[in-house]
């Protein structure tokens, strides 16, 4: 695969998806990943797992039959611009996703581009999902210049205006060419809520060729590639992933 990394997932423990991290590490395997991530919703959303789910993931083994499992979370932006994931569970993920959902109700441009900016700028970030969201606009490009002087990558969605996010298309089009343009690490995922969704990256190719993105400024492209990353925003060394790349 050209990219066999999704950097971002769901099971059962958010409601409104239907697999197991089971089922979600047997339909990785067996379309060829190297790695996923699973990152279950916040708890602020309605259907969002209890706080002991994030607190247990290190229940989760590194290697699952032979595919590395990162122990992650799609946090929910709130309004006053932290996260609902604590400090404390911060530390003890393998990565953290935030994005704006139902949770928190539309108000303007100046506003969403205020709060993106404040949970960049937390520290406790490592990647924006969906930022082209037509529910929730911003000044994307304030957005990705903050993104970048902060090393927080910017995902480009392969569900947005395919499986939910309907109107985004044209947005995540724009946010990949502005992305291009400063420079900024992109994250792919699928946004898989059932396996066999899972690595599924047909929607964001046709984004990348035509905001004419290199693979260097990807992060899916190697396991090393992704440890870097997350090494790089102060998270510790997987050694067990590590090794089992060598």
């Amino acid at each position: 695969m050209k990219y066999p990394i999704d950097l971002h997932t769901h099971t059962i423990a958010s409601d409104h998806a239907y697999s197991t991290l089971v089922e979600c590490v047997h339909e990785a395997k067996n379309v060829g990943l190297k790695m996923f991530a699973t990152t279950d919703h916040g708890p602020e959303v309605s259907d969002g797992p209890h706080p002991w789910h994030f607190n247990n993931l290190k229940v989760v083994p590194r290697i699952c039959e032979g595919v590395a499992v990162l122990r992650g979370a799609e946090a929910n932006i709130v309004s006053d611009g932290s996260i609902d994931i604590t400090n404390e569970q911060v530390k003890n993920l393998d990565i953290v996703l935030a994005g704006f959902h139902p949770n928190y109700i539309p108000t303007t441009v100046e506003e969403h581009t205020r709060l993106y900016k404040k949970v960049i700028q937390s520290g406790l970030v490592d990647v924006i999902s969906h930022p082209g969201s037509a529910r929730y606009p911003s000044d994307y490009e304030e957005v990705l210049v903050c993104a970048k002087e902060n090393n927080v990558a910017i995902e480009i969605n392969s569900s947005s205006d395919i499986n939910t996010r309907f109107g985004s298309h044209d947005n995540c089009i724009e946010i990949a060419k502005l992305a291009k343009k400063i420079g900024n690490t992109i994250s792919l995922g699928s946004d898989a809520h059932i396996c066999y969704y899972i690595g599924n990256f047909e929607s964001v190719l046709e984004i990348l060729k035509q905001a004419d993105i290199s693979d260097d400024k990807i992060i899916n492209t190697s396991p090393s590639k992704v440890l870097d990353f997350l090494e790089s925003r102060g998270h510790k060394p997987i050694v067990e992933m590590r090794n089992f790349f060598k």
